[in-house]
């Protein structure tokens, strides 16, 4: 199970490895699921291997796979609060608001520093 004491390489590594189980499942080679998902041969053996790689690869192989349906639950859509759907009126928020949270204090900034 991954969790976040694992390191950047150790998830990259663990997810690779259960791409290529997946794939081997499906009986695909890494040059087929390369050509079905439109990417080379190079990128599947990368990241079955846990090395970084582009997103739209990514997706492009759970696609082939059939596991781009479970990124919905990696990342749920969320929807506003019912209290902030009340202050809406049934308006769709465009964007966030800069206020401070209470008990926090806006950070002093002065032209020119660097971050």
């Amino acid at each position: 199970m991954l969790n976040k004491e694992l390191t950047d390489d150790a998830i990259l590594g663990e997810l690779g490895g259960r791409l290529a189980q997946r794939r081997l499942d499906r009986g695909l080679t890494q040059a087929n699921l390369a050509r079905q998902a439109g990417v080379s041969k190079r990128t599947v053996e990368r990241m079955e291997a846990g090395a970084s790689v582009q997103t739209l690869s990514l997706v492009r192989i759970l696609r082939v796979l059939d596991l781009l349906k479970d990124l919905d639950r990696l990342i749920p859509e969320t929807g506003p609060a019912p209290m902030d759907l009340l202050k809406l009126k049934g308006k769709q928020r465009k964007r966030a608001s800069s206020r401070v949270p209470p008990g926090q204090s806006e950070p002093d900034w002065h032209w020119g520093e660097n971050p």
